[in-house]
């Protein structure tokens, strides 16, 4: 059995290390044993803390011998996408503006980690700075010749291969869906001022998230259990209560109303295996008790346009310095679109935020009107693509595939712009068994029903249980 652990869900393992019938150090074993058999084939790890692990593994070994309990995370082996500081640990976000950076401090997501007794065993790749403009060596578990998704590939892959039982990622325009998506695992992007974001390496403070990519809705559950919540650190976190994410998860979805909106989320170019996967999706929602309401949402169809226009700004303003001083150590994509966003006229990032208003102010309206708990898109409208059309896509911006990296964000963007909870989980694959998400979004600070809405789904279907061919 011991070889096999790696295959656990964070909530068997707990129940596994609470009972002692596995203790932290066999856990951390296996998943390091994993990493090993998979890790020159996908690349999701910068570096591996097997220096750290261990001793930590053991410490939790010998609290839970005592009695001891951290929470539901103690012993966990978990990653954590190169953005976040990382006390002692390199943490370059995949630049060479940042090579051989060691931070001094952790961030809050690590200090709350490391608080809960989980072990810490690596960082996972990400694009330059999350910008998602260089290809990574990451590669997709089910067809390696497929683009992973950006930027928080590295901790999907890793959650989607078993070499690691949960990771964290960022997400500004899609980066912890989108991957989770593409590599048939589960991420949330929490509520906007849920988690915080103090010492995570930024791309757009307004529009930035961090939160967890696992195997189930129930790790997503548990791992924001210990990483929400108030940080006066950071001047975009909420003080809100925090609830127990797992309370409930388990109670239905008997009566809930959830929108379905068809013009932006089931256009003309939404794959027809994304359509037919979603649409039966939604059938088993309906069969579950809950209620479809179709639904249209003003100002939706500007929503991309205005979130990718204050990212840009945002991101670029945040490179000035580096960008003028050091410009030879950016990817030259990455530095083409710095230098673009450095052409956008002023006018048009206020535009972006008379936008960014309305739509907020029009989801509230939509949500209260139709009563509505939820609503259910496609995650992206499209499954993953090769590497090498991903490659030409963004090097070469007149090419036909130049449509490719909007579509991969165009049903995510809008609710960093809103800061509303977004899931993904798997719901299905295409011809091709390529992962195909389904996302769930709620009202601010309502992940719980999100959890359960997906939770529900889940346990009534296996496509969280399929695993790929690596």
């Amino acid at each position: 059995m011991s070889s096999q652990l790696y295959a656990l869900t964070i909530a068997e393992a707990m129940t596994l290390l609470r009972q002692r019938e596995v203790s932290p150090v066999e856990l951390l074993d296996s998943v390091l044993q994993r990493l090993e058999e998979t890790e020159d084939r996908v690349h999701a790890y910068t570096v591996v803390t097997k220096e750290s692990a261990y001793p930590a593994a053991e410490q939790a070994e010998r609290e839970i011998a005592k009695g001891e309990s951290k929470g539901p995370l103690h012993g966990i082996p978990l990653a954590l996408k190169d953005l976040l500081y990382t006390a002692g640990v390199p943490t370059e976000a995949g630049s060479k503006v940042l090579a051989g950076f060691i931070p001094p401090y952790d961030s809050t997501v690590t200090t709350r980690l490391k608080e809960s007794g989980a072990i810490l065993i690596g960082k996972t790749v990400t694009q330059e700075f999350a910008y998602g403009m260089n290809i990574p060596s990451t590669r997709n578990p089910w067809n390696l010749e497929r683009w992973p998704g950006g930027s928080s590939a590295g901790s999907a892959v890793a959650v989607a291969v078993d070499s690691a039982m949960g990771a964290i990622g960022t997400d500004t325009g899609g980066s912890i869906r989108v991957p989770s998506s593409l590599n048939g695992v589960v991420g949330l992007k929490p509520t906007f001022g849920r988690v915080s974001k103090h010492g995570v390496i930024p791309m757009s403070t307004t529009m930035d998230h961090c939160g967890p990519i696992t195997k189930t809705v129930e790790d997503a559950a548990l791992l924001m259990n210990v990483i929400a919540g108030y940080d006066p650190h950071d001047t975009t976190s909420l003080n809100v209560p925090v609830p127990d994410f797992t309370d409930g998860l388990d109670r239905g979805i008997a009566g809930l109303r959830l929108g379905v909106e068809r013009n932006h989320f089931f256009y003309s170019e939404v794959l027809p295996a994304v359509r037919r996967a979603v649409e039966s999706a939604l059938s088993v929602l309906e069969s579950q008790g809950a209620t479809l309401v179709d639904v249209e949402i003003p100002y939706l169809e500007y929503a991309p346009h205005a979130g990718l226009t204050l990212i840009m700004v945002d991101t670029s303003s945040y490179h000035q310095a580096w960008l003028r001083e050091r410009p030879e150590e950016y990817d030259p994509r990455t530095r083409f679109m710095l230098e673009v966003g450095e052409f956008i006229l002023a006018t048009d990032y206020l535009r972006a935020l008379q936008v960014r208003k309305l739509f907020k102010g029009a989801m509230k309206e939509v949500f209260d009107t139709h009563r509505l708990d939820a609503l259910v898109t496609p995650t992206i409208p499209i499954t993953t693509v090769p590497v090498n059309e991903m490659s030409v896509t963004i090097i070469d911006m007149e090419d036909d595939g130049e449509t490719i990296l909007p579509a991969l964000v165009h049903h995510c963007t809008p609710f960093n712009l809103s800061g509303q909870p977004a899931l993904t989980l798997p719901c299905g694959f295409d011809d091709n068994r390529l992962p195909i998400g389904l996302q769930i979004v709620g009202r601010p600070f309502d992940e719980p029903t999100v959890l359960r809405i997906g939770y529900t789904y889940e346990s009534a279907t296996s496509w969280h249980r399929e695993a790929p061919p690596i």
